[in-house]
């Protein structure tokens, strides 16, 4: 049996009472400030970055939940895989897992993490060997198949963050990191019509033929509901739907490749500079993204302002699409 359980760190400011909010610390004995709640930025643990298999014959998926991070890249045949970063949270079942592949391991960087995968591609295995990438695979004692899934073999493999972690520790790799926190959040909730914005209830972000991530806004929960093909896309665990707080989304050039004789593979064009946008609340606000090199940290700003961009607390889904797709927005 497989289950998810946070775990949250109790709050030691010794300036604090029992009635005082958890995410909230003195400042100056003045005034409180509260704390963004998505990550705990204090913390130097060095997340875990999954490879998340979104194949239609593996859903549901398990465990995206609690990620903090999630990016969705186009893989070979149009499908696209997920990459889910986990950082200070105990998670039970996590999957299902899948193969490493190339244009992934761009995004493993920026954020300093752990590489969870299942074998991989030939070149995405030779880059992980050449540049001393720190990974674990999971399909071996790091993983579990789950056997009562109605499933194909390769759709059935999980993992938990205590596995990673073993993995890791068993390989020497350090666990803590000096690299701070991919996205700039801001714990006050942003009012997104001082901006240059627009509506944003219903977002559609059209990959290829096979695949199409839907988003519904729900004004409820302030949060977006999360579909593919115009299917809900639920936990495997809790049976509910994905909710999203945070929506990056912008188009970059993906072009095929060979590599041992396969043509399908995939590449993209994410070095250099270009404009997406940033959905939350109902409302979308054109942006700047810009990476260096492949190893560098993207960096978001808002079009408007020339500011780096601040998000709102809560989950943040990179939809990372191709030139070739669609993104309808209304």
């Amino acid at each position: 049996i497989f289950y998810t359980k946070s775990t949250k760190k109790d709050n030691n400011n010794s300036n604090s009472d029992n009635n005082s909010n958890p995410n909230t610390e003195i400042k100056d004995n003045k005034e409180e400030v509260k704390k963004v709640s998505i990550i705990d930025t204090d913390s130097n643990t060095r997340p875990f970055a999954v490879m998340i298999n979104c194949h239609n014959a593996a859903l549901p998926q398990a465990g995206l939940n609690n990620a903090y991070i999630v990016y969705e890249l186009m893989v070979e045949g149009g499908i696209t895989r997920m990459m889910a970063l986990f950082k200070d949270k105990e998670v039970n079942k996590i999957g299902s897992v899948r193969s490493a592949r190339t244009q992934y391991l761009d995004y493993v960087y920026e954020n300093d993490a752990i590489y969870a995968h299942a074998g991989g591609a030939a070149d995405a295995d030779r880059r992980l060997a050449n540049e001393k990438i720190n990974h674990v695979d999971v399909d071996g004692v790091y993983g579990i198949r789950d056997t009562s899934l109605k499933r194909d073999w390769e759709h059935k493999l999980f993992t938990t963050t205590n596995l990673i972690k073993k993995g890791a520790t068993a390989k020497g790799y350090r666990l803590t990191t000096d690299t701070k926190s991919l996205l700039k959040y801001t714990a006050k909730e942003i009012d997104m019509t001082k901006y240059n914005s627009s509506v944003a209830n219903n977002i559609s972000i059209k990959y290829s033929d096979y695949r199409t991530s839907n988003y519904t806004y729900d004004s409820s929960s302030k949060t977006y509901l999360r579909s593919m093909n115009s299917t809900k896309n639920t936990d495997l665990i809790t049976g509910e739907q994905y909710k999203v707080k945070n929506i990056l989304v912008y188009a970059v050039n993906y072009s095929s490749y060979c590599d041992h004789g396969y043509c399908l593979y995939q590449k993209i064009d994410n070095v250099g500079t270009g404009e997406g946008l940033y959905i939350t609340d109902g409302y979308s606000v054109p942006i700047i993204w810009e990476k260096t090199s492949k190893n560098a940290k993207t960096t978001y700003k808002l079009k408007e302002t020339g500011k780096e961009l601040e998000l709102n607390d809560g989950n943040t889904y990179i939809q990372i699409y191709p030139t070739s797709g669609k993104l309808t927005i209304n």
